[in-house]
């Protein structure tokens, strides 16, 4: 056996290991549905550099990980967009497409490189109804998931996954979306990040044409402001063995004679 020599199977397990650790030093970022379109929201205090951003006209994009290796997925799938767009139709560049870009060269170059990227990344389509929406999560390995109502990637994923589907109603308000979002973003019992240090944006069905919005200052303050308090997550019901015992009918007290 030569010297240094390991597996297949062990280079890919420490190449998906340095990936994630990547990933979980980035903060997370919540997509989510509600009655008109897609909302993104990002905890992200630079002004500079974007984790949200438009694709196309009904189509966004946002990241975790990298800035520079997701910047470059980005700028891939625009040119995608663009030249589809301009050979056939507008209609024929979709969400799926981008996605299916985006797998094929996320899982060569994990299978490829040395390196895998250290990104995950959300592609959502804006549909003409709720229905036709469509939220695409891509790994650092290539694997999609078609995710429904609602996605979260970073470090803290799996924990704000878990806020957001105790919240997360179908055709909420944008107020009550970004309420919702905010409080999934936020660890319990800590301190929400301030507004200037939010990046939002909205696939709007109702715009015209290019569907892309971004929120800022005034106006998000304003829908924050407007919105509904989600209603705290059920309370677990107790177990069987945690139930105080009754007593048997016959030895009830009820203050006869």
């Amino acid at each position: 056996m030569p010297f240094g020599y390991a597996s297949p199977e062990q280079i890919m397990r420490d190449k998906a290991d340095y990936a994630r650790k990547g990933i979980a030093r980035g903060r997370s970022v919540v997509v989510l549905q509600y009655a008109d379109g897609i909302v993104f929201v990002a905890p992200n205090p630079s002004r500079a550099l974007h984790k949200i951003s438009e694709i196309y006209d009904r189509i966004g994009f946002a990241a975790v990980g990298r800035y520079n290796e997701f910047e470059e997925l980005r700028l891939g799938g625009i040119r995608y967009a663009d030249i589809n767009g301009y050979t056939y139709d507008r209609s024929d560049v979709t969400g799926r497409g981008l996605a299916n870009l985006y797998a094929s060269s996320l899982g060569r170059i994990f299978t490829e490189s040395i390196k895998s990227l250290e990104v995950e990344v959300v592609v959502a389509e804006v549909g003409d109804t709720p229905e036709a929406d469509a939220i695409y999560r891509l790994t650092f390995d290539g694997s999609v998931f078609d995710e429904h109502g609602y996605a979260a990637m970073g470090g803290q994923a799996d924990a704000v996954a878990t806020r957001l589907k105790e919240r997360y109603r179908e055709s909420m308000p944008l107020a009550d979306a970004l309420e919702v979002a905010l409080t999934a973003l936020t660890e319990p019992g800590g301190e929400r990040t301030p507004v200037a240090q939010l990046e939002v944006a909205v696939l709007d069905r109702n715009r015209e044409h290019r569907k892309f919005l971004r929120l800022t200052g005034a106006r998000l303050e304003r829908l924050l402001a407007e919105a509904t308090p989600p209603p705290p997550p059920p309370a677990e019901e107790p177990e069987a063995d945690d139930q105080p015992p009754t007593a048997p009918p016959g030895d009830i007290d009820d203050g006869s004679a």
